[in-house]
Parts: C-alpha cells; sequence; structure tokens
C-alpha cells in the first residue's frame, strides 16, 4: 500500500531532539533586564519632562523591536519580507500620531470658540 522511497533528506534526520537554545534566551532576558534597569534609573533620577519621555519613547520601540526580532524570529527572515511588516506598521504609527496631533487641536478650537 505506501511505498517508501529513499531521498537524500531523509539521511540528515537522525530522530535527536535539537539542543535547547537557552544560552540565547538568557542573552535577550539579560539585555532586556539592562534596558529596563536604564529605564527606572531615567524614572527615578531624571526629572519629568520632555527628554525623559522621548528616553522612554526611544528605549520602548528598541525593547519592542528586539522582542520581535528575537521571540517571533523576524531578523531571520528576508529583508523584503521585514520591510512588508515594518513599513505598513510604522505609517500606522504615524497616522496615529497625526489623529491625536489634529484631534487635539480640534478639541481645543471647539473649546475656546464656546468659552
Amino acid at each position: 500500500m505506501a511505498s517508501h522511497s529513499h531521498h537524500a533528506h531523509d539521511e540528515q534526520l537522525t530522530g535527536e531532539i535539537p539542543k535547547a537554545q537557552t544560552k540565547g534566551i538568557w542573552r535577550v532576558f539579560v539585555i532586556l533586564c539592562v534596558l529596563t534597569a536604564i529605564e527606572f534609573a531615567f524614572a527615578f533620577f531624571m526629572e519629568p519632562g520632555t527628554l525623559r519621555n522621548i528616553i522612554f519613547i526611544i528605549l520602548t520601540i528598541f525593547k519592542a523591536f528586539f522582542i520581535v526580532a528575537e521571540f517571533m524570529h523576524l531578523k531571520h527572515e528576508t529583508k523584503s519580507l521585514i520591510w512588508t511588516i515594518l513599513v505598513p506598521t510604522a505609517l500606522l504609527v504615524w497616522l496615529i500620531i497625526a489623529l491625536v496631533t489634529e484631534g487635539s487641536y480640534y478639541a481645543d478650537a471647539v473649546f475656546n470658540y464656546f468659552k
């Protein structure tokens, strides 16, 4: 009923379970912990303001991209797939920022009109 044929790729299958990549996971863990510790240091030792917020946003974006690259394996993909994912995401973020900015302006204009 079933025919078994011998293929070249069958020789590569050894039946062994691949080694866990705990070294890479620990590396990611340490990097994320260091970035989080830096964020905490800025939160406690820096005065609130625009500069601190910008630093938080940059570190958060860096951590998000690092998590996506490592745990979602995006860094192992082709460049075209990476750009296909990043460009629409960046445009979506830009759209949200533009809508919030315009909405804030509109709300201020309406509020000041009815004063």
